[in-house]
């Protein structure tokens, strides 16, 4: 059976608009966390957030966008779509073909304009340019106009695991022959909406993040997007291969609305299924990119689902100690960061880690290093019990 193929990446985080601006902050243990200077919020000053510094007014100039009532979400994804489709080659035509998919993933959406959806809904008797951008789907909708997109088109709003599972049904309609692309993963802007939600659950932090550490208090909230170009192996033969996507599962344990089950039945199944579908072996995993929110359930409730599944977990790590957490964003932007783990043979620390969880005493990588890597899982849990783990292995031709 043809592989499916990674031939295009895009990303902007806080951390960079490029893919070697993000790799070089990894490397260095940068973390991308800092005081809001954007985005107005009564918090903006009192707690830490992944905010990308450049400006909905910059992101329209670089990106030509004049329409009306585009939202930071979409000029997010458009970025991070636009450097995806570039890197791969692909031409205007063949973006427009019917066997090219387009699926993305979000939380946020058009809600990132909650304040202006408000105004709208109770104090102007016209619209405002916003009126048609409040819906999850407007940011599909706006790349799939710009771009003359006529293939399967989709958006997946599972919380944090919305872009992970956009990866997961790309490559699933390129293995059952609807398409022969896809171009997948996801955006989320900032927004009060989320920031005032995860306030009121008590899961902020109002320090940098600590995954797996014992003294963890919560979450930073970030932004940022990130696109793959997905392709059956057998149609890019004249193309570099970033890497593979091998496996894939999604789980859901029924068991809260915003927690993991104490045995993390869903992170443990979704783990399980995806070595699976991939084919290997527990120890044939080189690296895990955690989901590490560094709240108090999930970080526990991870280690305990990586236990059960591994026996000797990995080394693994939580990319959201670098740039907080993106929500529906979080599944593609961290597998790019994956990607760059096999293609250089390298694993980037979790920063701010000092002392491991009582109940299960696991360390994640400290520090920066050079270690072969085969495999890479990452896992992307979402609310309401929705668990994804998704599994890249290393391409042919690794740059």
């Amino acid at each position: 059976m043809s592989r499916i193929a990674i031939t295009g990446i895009g990303i902007i985080t806080p951390l960079g608009d490029t893919l070697t601006l993000n790799r070089q902050a990894l490397q260095e243990g940068r973390s991308g966390l800092s005081s809001l200077e954007i985005f107005p919020t009564k918090y903006a000053s009192l707690l830490p957030f992944g905010e990308i510094k450049i400006t909905d007014k910059e992101l329209k100039t670089r990106l030509d966008v004049t329409e009306p009532g585009v939202t930071r979400t979409t000029l997010l994804a458009l970025h991070a779509f636009k450097q995806a489709v570039e890197n791969c080659g692909l031409s205007a035509s063949e973006i427009q073909l019917s066997e090219t998919a387009f699926i993305n993933g979000t939380t946020v959406g058009g809600m990132c304009l909650s304040d202006a959806l408000y105004q709208d809904a109770n104090f102007r008797e016209t619209g405002s340019e916003y009126l048609n951008s409040y819906d999850l789907s407007s940011v599909t909708l706006y790349i799939q106009q710009r771009y003359g997109i006529t293939g399967i088109c989709n958006t997946f709003n599972t919380a944090c695991s919305s872009s992970a599972n956009a990866i997961m049904y790309g490559a699933r309609l390129i293995q059952n022959g609807f398409v022969k692309r896809a171009i997948v993963g996801g955006a989320d802007s900032l927004a009060k909406f989320t920031i005032n939600g995860f306030n009121s659950l008590g899961i902020l932090s109002s320090a940098p993040c600590r995954p797996f550490d014992n003294a963890r208090s919560g979450l930073n909230l970030g932004e940022g997007a990130a696109f793959l170009v997905l392709e059956k192996e057998d149609n890019v033969i004249d193309k570099p291969v970033y890497a593979y996507v091998s496996g894939w599962a999604n789980s859901n344990d029924a068991f809260h609305p915003s927690s993991l089950s104490d045995d993390g039945e869903g992170p443990y199944l979704a783990m399980q299924q995806a070595l699976q579908v991939a084919r290997i072996s527990p120890k044939e995993i080189s690296f895990i990119n955690t989901h590490g929110t560094a709240t108090e359930n999930n970080d526990e409730k991870e280690s305990i689902a990586m236990q059960r599944v591994f026996g000797n977990v990995p080394a693994f790590a939580s990319t959201k100690s670098n740039i907080g957490h993106t929500l529906g964003a979080a599944g593609a932007v961290e597998a790019v960061f994956c990607l760059l783990n096999l293609i250089h043979d390298e694993v980037y620390a979790s920063l701010n880690f000092d002392t491991p969880i009582e109940a299960t005493g696991l360390v994640p990588v400290t520090e920066y290093k050079h270690m072969r890597v085969e495999h890479v899982m990452s896992n992307s849990f979402g609310f309401g019990g929705n668990c994804s783990s998704l599994i890249f292995s290393k391409g042919q031709k690794a740059q």
